[in-house]
């Protein structure tokens, strides 16, 4: 699981059946607090944002909450939920 921030929104013409209605957010990846890289992720709260601060995971498991549509989703990043705060002790 990591974190990120929303930083837009991507539109394909064409795309895998099986992300038919799934939306796909541009998302910069944040480790210890600072950016890493930018990634596309799926979005399956389907609510996420443009500045939203969120939670991923990452992996097969990243399809695993669009199975009620198909048996395997192509995606390596989900949002699977929003972060309101966080504490940083070091």
């Amino acid at each position: 699981m990591y974190t990120g921030k929303v930083v837009g929104s991507v539109v394909c013409t064409s795309k895998d059946p099986a992300l038919e209605g799934v939306k796909l957010k541009l998302v910069e990846v944040i480790e210890d607090g600072v950016v890493t890289k930018t990634i596309v992720a799926t979005d399956a709260t389907r609510q996420a944002g443009d500045g939203d601060f969120v939670y991923l995971i990452g992996s097969k498991e990243a399809g695993m909450p669009f199975l009620d549509q198909h048996d395997l989703n192509p995606t390596d990043a989900s949002i699977m939920g929003f972060i309101d705060e966080y504490n940083e002790n070091m």
